[in-house]
């Protein structure tokens, strides 16, 4: 039996139907909007692996060509890896649901989202996340509460819920918000400076839709909603806990009070399990897997603990302090801008790259087919957190960080017309403990400047984190590795001095309320502000020039029907050009010629050869020419790019000219100027400018003799 509900957001209906698609799956529903349709799937094992002590959660959103009436790219045409769009919607789907499931359930859950239909208009990604939370909504798997999901922009001042892809185009703040009916879950977007209020405004907007959608599942629920699994609470030995505690605990405390590094708390963390397991293992020798789990429990109670009634955190900062920050520029004597950025024990290598038009990255997907001038890519190598590993592509974490970094920096990217460079940076972590990715944000401004791109602003990044426990609750500054792992919220906020570009919030808990939000953004402002004024120390301006490595990079403007001319039958004028200037040349169809080379003169020369190809030839102006043909009563003479004059007997010379040749050979380079054109045929005089000569020097000896 097919049941659908339907509620009415940002104008549009937004339908949500089951019982027709995919029926052996725990859960599954067809979300539509507009006739963007996503197919959503829940499914999950019978019960969890046996001594399984994490959640397998997984996710997948798919996009297929054909539900944009297009072809796959490629040899194959058919769709392959996840694109990185693909990717990043998977992880706008996994960050809000993830906290909602309960911590004893460990069964192996998967998430399927295909997109079956696309409008042009309605992006899927937040389709997909509603569709998620229906299909766990009315399974049977122990999903706490639906969520919602929604996209807000703002035009000419004014907030839109779920604007189309053109809307997006003229906003100046593009925010993904998923919450609960009572709280917030995540926040994922960027905007051009906007204002913490302007934040705030946009994200109680997005909660009034987000808590109708989650009205309509509930009523989808009561229509169709099957029993929930029951889930068994882990309960620990009481004697067992008894006998950790006994062991552990003022040792603990001992260690979560002391101000260490990381991998010295690490080491004392790793010899105090060794020391309890030993003491523990005859009278509970099955017991191992138990025991870490109540020290690791116990160490996350104790400094959550620490943090609330003292106000001090494991490395011995208040909640507001930014660890100490240094920094170093140009580094790196080969590449074209470099910036290593450290604070505490995190560190950013970030380099500088400038490219030229065919460095562009062509994007393709559902939506027309664009490029991108600016990229980021950001690289988590093991050893940054003292691992070994795996080297192969970059997991979705990497791409999920430089997305991040990269939607903070693009802001201040100069326009291609001032800058006509594609820029790339690159961020390689190597060192991490906490706030990688924003150290990425403040590396990448700074080797901006230091490769001297004109940015408009220096920005940089910081992390906030939260320890709640009832209504007790800290924000903290710059958070650790631990502080992440062990506490209730990663908020992430880039910007400038005067507003935000970037953010991105994940909540562990079950959402916080925007009393946390709005003091967590201020407290973000202030500590943004710091280290901008250290950022500031190492580097208050733009370098005046780029790298003398950099290609130059010229441009000129030539007539659109001049196109032609400059590429030739084939290619071969233009491919001709690129290879006696070493040099690349690039044609956009407004005429908008780029020229890059290594060699800046060979490249300028290239850019007056375009301009001599493609001018008008103009009466009484003089040009220097080739010689490229002598006959008996005259030269021919290439005096423009494929153009060629006479230049006649009686024109070569002041005095009487007998015979061409006595004065002229073929490949002699002279300089004529043009006299008439008539009939398409041009006649050239170098008579004219040796007169011209002539009569100017006589001037001057006569001023001098006078």
């Amino acid at each position: 039996m097919v049941f659908s509900k339907e509620v009415e957001i940002g104008g549009k209906v937004l339908s949500i139907e089951t019982g027709r698609y995919a029926k052996q799956s725990n859960g599954s529903v067809m979300v539509r909007y507009g006739d963007s349709m996503v197919l959503v799937t829940a499914v999950a094992s019978t019960e969890a692996k046996e001594d399984q002590d994490f959640f397998p959660l997984s996710v997948e959103y798919k996009e297929r060509s054909f539900a944009a009436g297009k072809f796959p790219g490629g040899f194959f045409k058919r769709e392959g890896k996840p694109t990185e769009k693909e990717i990043l919607s998977s992880r706008l789907i996994d960050r809000p649901i993830r906290p909602l499931f309960s911590d004893d359930y460990k069964n192996d859950t998967q998430i399927a989202a295909f997109v079956y239909s696309f409008d042009g208009e309605n992006d899927t990604d937040v389709l997909a996340a509603v569709g998620a939370s229906a299909a766990l909504h009315i399974s049977d798997i122990p999903f706490l509460e639906p969520i919602g999901q929604v996209r807000v922009g703002r035009v000419n001042g004014e907030f839109i819920v779920n604007p189309t892809n053109q809307q997006i185009e003229q906003s100046d703040m593009e925010l993904v918000v998923g919450g609960t009916e009572t709280s917030l879950l995540m926040v994922e977007g960027e905007s051009k400076n906007i204002s913490e209020e302007d934040l705030l405004n946009a994200l109680r907007l997005a909660h009034d839709s987000i808590k109708k959608i989650v009205a309509v599942q509930h009523e989808l629920r009561e229509l169709t909603g099957k029993p929930k699994m029951v889930v068994q609470a882990k309960e620990f030995d009481p004697e067992l806990l008894s006998d950790v505690n006994a062991l552990a605990k003022e040792k603990f405390a001992s260690i979560v009070a002391t101000t260490l590094a990381k991998e010295e708390r690490s080491q004392k963390n790793k010899e105090l399990t060794e020391e309890v397991l030993e003491a523990l293992k005859e009278k509970y020798p099955e017991s191992e897997k138990d025991i870490k789990t109540i020290l690791h429990d116990m160490e996350k109670d104790l400094m959550r603990k620490r943090i609330l009634d003292e106000g001090k955190r494991l490395d011995g900062r208040t909640t507001t302090q930014i660890r100490p920050i240094s920094i170093e520029l140009g580094i790196l004597p080969r590449t074209h801008g470099s910036a290593l950025f450290t604070r505490g024990e995190t560190q950013s290598l970030t380099t500088l790259t400038l490219g030229t038009k065919g460095d562009e990255q062509i994007i393709d997907g559902l939506t027309e087919e664009y490029k991108k001038r600016f990229i980021l890519h950001y690289n988590f190598p093991p050893f940054s957190v003292g691992e070994t590993g795996r080297y192969s592509g970059p997991g979705r974490r990497e791409i999920g960080h430089g997305n991040l970094a990269e939607r903070a920096l693009k802001y201040i990217a100069p326009d291609e017309k001032a800058f006509p460079y594609i820029i790339r940076i690159n961020s390689d972590i190597l060192e991490s403990n906490g706030s990688s990715s924003m150290a990425t944000v403040c590396a990448g401004s700074l080797a901006m400047m230091d490769g001297g791109v004109p940015v408009q602003t220096p920005i940089a990044g910081i992390a906030m984190g939260l320890i709640k426990e009832g209504e007790q609750y800290a924000i903290l500054s710059d958070i650790l590795g631990n502080e992440d792992h062990l506490g209730d919220m990663d908020f992430k906020v880039a910007g400038s001095a005067t507003g935000i570009t970037a953010f991105q919030m994940d909540i562990k808990i079950q959402g916080i309320s925007f009393e946390i939000m709005e003091k967590a953004l201020a407290q973000a402002k202030d500590g943004r502000l710091h280290i901008l004024s250290k950022m500031n120390e190492a580097i208050t301006e733009t370098r005046d020039s780029i790298s003398k490595h950099a290609p130059t990079l010229l441009m000129t403007k030539i007539s659109p029907d001049k196109i032609g001319t400059v590429i030739g039958q084939g290619g071969k004028v233009i491919q001709g050009l690129q290879k006696e200037y070493s040099v690349e040349i690039y044609i956009d169809e407004d005429g908008t010629v780029n020229i890059a080379g290594q060699n800046a003169e060979k490249a300028r020369q290239a850019k007056e050869y375009i301009k001599l190809l493609t001018a008008s030839p103009e009466i009484g102006k003089s040009y220097q020419g080739k010689v490229v043909k002598i006959a008996d009563f005259g030269a021919f003479v290439e005096f423009m790019p494929g153009q060629q004059g006479l230049l006649h007997i009686s024109q070569i010379d002041s005095s009487r000219v007998d015979k061409v040749g006595d004065f002229l050979k073929e490949g002699d380079i002279v300089q004529v100027k043009l006299l008439k054109i008539e009939n398409g045929k041009f006649s050239l005089s170098r008579k004219a400018l040796l007169e011209n000569k002539t009569d100017k020097d006589k001037k001057e000896d006569s001023e001098n003799q006078d």
